[in-house]
């Protein structure tokens, strides 16, 4: 189904290692929402899209998810690679390389390990767009709080970049809700759908 490009949806070619970045940028790897929980999200919600339209943007934008995830992963692993002993430890990078040592592994900022629980996928496709307008705003937001602790250009450059598409992805997710909305009828899962009300009066 898929065609693997060798090459990063945008460069990231970091010189500098920082292992407090890392540890920060981290999130967007494997925190409540960062790319993995993205894309597997959507790829998950999309079966039960009633629309090929919209379930076509969810596979569309969960791929994409997939090469955001490749991105950081990379940010992570330039930002550790050749770390000596000294800067592990004074950058508090020590509890994370006794586990992984520099490896990449899922986790929030905070340390707590990816988790399913992270997303969601609901079956209803008001519900699910909705869950996935938010997500992208969350993220947006997560990308803003590391834009603000980082000065780094190398870093801030692909940053952005991630930052710019939670934006667009927003977009895109605001348009199909409103082909869900435009079609409602007793095929929908709505909540507020009489067709659904099991309880007669």
């Amino acid at each position: 189904m898929w065609n693997y490009e060798r090459r990063l949806q945008f460069p990231v070619k970091i010189t500098q290692p920082n292992a407090k970045l890392a540890q920060v940028i981290i999130s967007q790897y494997g925190g409540p929402d960062g790319e993995m929980g993205a894309s597997m999200r959507y790829l998950s919600q999309r079966y039960a899209m009633p629309y090929n339209e919209v379930a076509g943007l969810l596979t569309d934008i969960g791929t994409e998810e997939l090469a955001h995830l490749e991105m950081v992963a990379t940010i992570v692993h330039q930002l550790t690679k050749n770390l000596s002993m000294e800067e592990i430890e004074n950058s508090g990078f020590a509890n994370y390389y006794v586990d992984h040592t520099i490896g990449i592994w899922p986790q929030a900022a905070g340390g707590v390990p990816f988790n399913a629980n992270q997303f969601q996928s609901k079956g209803d496709p008001i519900t699910d767009l909705v869950e996935d307008m938010a997500a992208e705003q969350k993220a947006r937001s997560t990308y803003d709080n590391i834009l603000r602790l980082i000065h780094d250009q190398e870093v801030c450059e692909p940053i952005r970049f991630l930052r710019a598409r939670e934006i667009v992805h927003f977009q895109r997710f605001g348009e199909g809700l409103r082909i869900v909305q435009d079609n409602l009828d007793s095929k929908n899962f709505y909540a507020f759908n009489p067709a659904f009300d099991r309880c007669k009066n």
